[in-house]
């Protein structure tokens, strides 16, 4: 894996995320379409708040192409909820709290000196392997939408 983050062609590993809702995303959820994890350290920071009210700019033509976003981090979906819900975005959270970044650390996006998520992108296809990822030099860096069409792009090209 360069960088730590996983590699392109790498099927999914398990893990299982909470949702908003009380459920659980894992896996076997990234069947079947192109999915997009937007990794981000915490909820209500400037740059992650960029980062958002950016992709949520340019949702509906990445849905036009097949493609779902999530947000993940390390908050708990308490947290997660109000941060969405403030911003105004649709694109749903999921919280890799409990154990602590064990989905990150699992995908190459966790910046153990901080103890938190790193900024970064994971792009799977419809089949559940890596299509794309992109890890950000810094947590402070904004991967720009230009990225997850990139990534989608990407996706779209390996399932095709």
């Amino acid at each position: 894996m360069a960088d730590g983050i996983i590699a392109p062609g790498t099927p999914a590993p398990e893990f299982t995320l909470k949702t908003e809702d009380g459920g659980t995303f894992t896996a076997a959820d990234l069947q079947g379409r192109i999915t997009v994890l937007v990794f981000y350290p915490f909820a209500f920071s400037s740059v992650c708040t960029n980062q958002f009210q950016v992709y949520e700019e340019v949702l509906d033509e990445f849905k036009a192409q097949g493609a779902e976003l999530y947000g993940v981090s390390t908050d708990a979906t308490p947290s997660q909820t109000a941060f969405r819900e403030s911003l105004g975005v649709s694109i749903p959270q999921l919280s890799d709290f409990e154990p602590k970044g064990a989905t990150a650390k699992a995908l190459g996006a966790y910046f153990e000196p901080a103890g938190m998520t790193n900024r970064a992108l994971v792009v799977f296809g419809p089949d559940g392997t890596v299509a794309w990822s992109h890890l950000a030099d810094s947590p402070g860096d904004l991967p720009g939408a230009n990225l997850v069409a990139e990534g989608i792009a990407a996706a779209t090209s390996a399932s095709a």
